[in-house]
């Protein structure tokens, strides 16, 4: 009898084993455990790579980032900072002796310096009130850095009897942008001397000058570049205030002499936006990003190169319909590798100088976000739909990529991903239009499951391979939703004519796109078509609000966030005017009125039958809480199911641990109870 016991106890154990020891599928909290990679830099010589990596703890709602090193050829990365502080910036010394570094570890963000083994760390710099980014001249004489300056006068300089208040001022547009109210101060670029582990006196070469260097929202110090003799700072400005400021994306390519502390515009020429600056080894070539037409953000990205001994200058990238970015020079000149979107993926591209030549290196279902030359290799970092970030090495001679990090392997050991597919589905205008389809992990064909008609924002952002930890298409698989993500009219990467075509058209042929879509892909006899749902944010989150007004019932449940809601409300209080008048035609008093207008959802309220929730960060600027509330609000007076949440701490995107993880929770509980229950 004992013996029986101890055999069914052991057939147990083991039953109990394998079933623990199964993947599982993801759950919200799982993207949190995600480490983050980021900030690759290269050594001077090629043979080593550091990086950063971002670790969250839900529990105290904050986030860790360490620095790590791994050599070019393979092997373990070595963590080389960790402290409770975030460290971020990395750059190498141009010697290749010390790694500098961001720290807030005496209280304030300053730069800091260590050796390539992480021993010996010194803080270099104590700048008063912090800095933001800085970088090494290559001769290693002077180090560049950014800080937020005071420009302006504030209320409280106007009144400073009344010490005590709490009030913002303005006579012209641009008050706020994205997520913050103008706060009468700029980012602005320092000089200082360096010298073996020490600065001088530095001093502000925009001073007094009422605008940004990098520009904001999202410029980073890509926007600036040393010449390789240290001589000289190119940087890119968008100098222009107020009104003009909002109306315009004419950016400029200065460069500021550091002996005769002269600036001077290279791009006067070029009236849409020109950044992130790059120079040949020799100094004698400036390559940057252009683009061509005024007003328009999505426009193609161009690759200009001038020749600095005359200033003439060139658009290699003519003929080539791809937008492209990320610009690096080869060790010889002769080269100039490139990241450019093609059939929803974003590859490595490689320009050949002397024959304008344009190859593509990499290939694959995936995105390189960043590329950096090391010897005679290409190293960049690279996610998909079924993995974040990880910095892979590339031969550039054949284009071979070999995985150089695998720091979420102890996550992925623990749960599973679903079958990611490339379909064509033909659009109501004859053309074939990419749309991936992501399976449930576990997925049986002989079942019926609900689908999810991803929404893409921008709106021109191609909907490729990214990894998104909102919008994550293998955590809805994992809910047993089928998302169905298809990259309609409007989206790079499929040719600037494709892209272009969204513009005023924002109810016309991209939105007959989504429904076909949808429509061809829920024919499939594994999708119950009778559990449909439509999900998006931003211009995502607008075309779900336009569908709940002409779905004619296809869809079951919808979810928007940050969603435009009435065209008229947002044209007057939205912040980047170039991007409305360009995408909407103008302003709502026009004569004639921009027939964009026409397609506002709000006037097709009254069609609304289908339950929606509705979310909204008050932070966001771009497209302002009024137009979430707006819509809940109908719904709500409509008698349609309906649910509202605010995040008053969020701008257009949700980031906190906490909240992102509420996000997830209410939308599953949303779709769950509508395509499910």
């Amino acid at each position: 009898m004992k013996r029986l016991t101890f055999a069914i106890l052991t057939g147990l154990l083991f039953i109990f084993q394998a079933v623990s020891s199964e993947k599982q599928a993801m759950v919200p909290e799982t993207l949190w455990e995600f480490g983050r990679v980021g900030g690759m830099q290269v050594s001077p010589d090629g043979s080593q790579v550091v990086f950063t990596v971002t670790n969250y703890d839900v529990e105290t709602n904050r986030a860790s980032r360490d620095i790590y090193i791994i050599p070019v050829e393979g092997g373990q990365p070595r963590n080389l900072t960790n402290s409770p502080e975030n460290e971020f910036n990395v750059m190498w010394r141009p010697d290749g002796r010390r790694i500098g570094y961001l720290s807030s570890r005496t209280g304030t963000v300053q730069i800091w310096e260590m050796n390539p083994d992480g021993t010996n760390p010194l803080q270099v710099s104590n700048v008063s009130g912090g800095i933001t980014g800085f970088e090494y001249s290559p001769d290693m004489r002077h180090v560049f850095f950014t800080k937020r300056v005071k420009v302006e006068e504030s209320p409280h300089d106007m009144h400073p009897d009344l010490p005590l208040s709490n009030v913002l001022i303005y006579d012209d547009l641009m008050f706020r942008h994205w997520d913050r109210w103008h706060d009468y101060s700029y980012s602005h670029i320092f000089i200082s001397p360096y010298s073996n582990g020490s600065i001088g006196r530095y001093y502000d070469i925009m001073e007094g000058e009422p605008w940004d260097s990098p520009m904001p929202p999202f410029g980073g110090l890509s926007q600036i570049s040393w010449t390789p003799d240290g001589r000289a700072l190119a940087y890119t400005a968008k100098k222009k205030v107020g009104k003009e400021r909002a109306l315009s994306t004419n950016s400029d390519i200065y460069l500021y002499n550091l002996e005769t502390r002269e600036t001077t515009n290279l791009t006067p020429f070029n009236k849409g936006y020109d950044r992130n600056p790059v120079f040949s080894s020799d100094g004698r070539y400036l390559a940057w990003e252009s683009m061509e037409t005024p007003g328009f953000e999505s426009d193609k990205n161009r690759i200009l190169i001038m020749d600095l001994a005359d200033g003439s200058w060139i658009d290699y990238s003519e003929g080539f319909d791809q937008s492209s970015g990320n610009l690096r020079w080869s060790a010889d000149g002769r080269s100039l590798y490139f990241i450019s979107g093609h059939h929803a993926t974003y590859q490595m591209y490689k320009l050949d100088i002397a024959s304008r030549e344009i190859s593509q290196v990499t290939d694959g279902w995936h995105n390189y976000n960043s590329l950096a030359i090391a010897g005679d290799y290409l190293v960049g970092e690279r996610m998909s739909i079924s993995s974040p970030v990880e910095i892979f090495r590339v031969n550039p001679d054949n284009g071979n990529q070999v995985q150089l990090t695998d720091v979420n392997r102890p996550v992925f050991d623990k749960i599973e991903m679903g079958n990611v597919e490339q379909r064509w589905v033909e659009t109501t205008d004859g053309k074939q239009m990419l749309v991936w389809v992501i399976y449930p992990p576990g997925f049986d064909p002989n079942k019926k499951y609900p689908a999810l008609l991803f929404c893409g924002g921008g709106p021109q952002s191609a909907i490729s391979q990214f990894f998104s930890y909102r919008w994550n298409f293998q955590i809805m698989a994992a809910h047993d939703y089928i998302v169905i993500a298809p990259n309609r009219r409007g989206l790079p990467t499929f040719g600037q004519e494709w892209n272009n075509q969204i513009s005023q058209d924002y109810g016309g042929q991209n939105k007959q796109d989504l429904l076909s879509a949808a429509r061809t892909i829920s024919q499939e006899p594994y999708i119950d078509e009778n559990r449909l749902g439509a999900v998006g944010a931003s211009y995502g989150g607008f075309s779900v609000f336009w569908l709940a007004g002409h779905h004619n019932g296809l869809f079951n449940a919808f979810i928007s966030h940050c969603g435009m809601f009435n065209f008229e409300s947002w044209y007057a209080t939205t912040e980047e005017m170039f991007f409305a008048n360009h995408d909407i035609g103008g302003p709502y008093w026009a004569v004639p009125r921009p027939h964009s207008y026409d397609f506002s959802p709000h006037l097709f309220v009254g069609n609304w039958d289908t339950p929606i929730l509705v979310i909204h960060g008050a932070k966001d600027y771009r497209v302002p809480i009024s137009e979430g509330l707006q819509a809940y609000n109908a719904a709500q007076l409509l008698g349609v199911p309906s649910k509202l949440i605010v995040y008053p701490e969020e701008n257009h995107w949700v980031l906190t641990p906490q909240n992102s993880i509420i996000w997830q929770r209410e939308f599953f509980k949303w779709l769950d109870k509508w395509l499910k229950d």
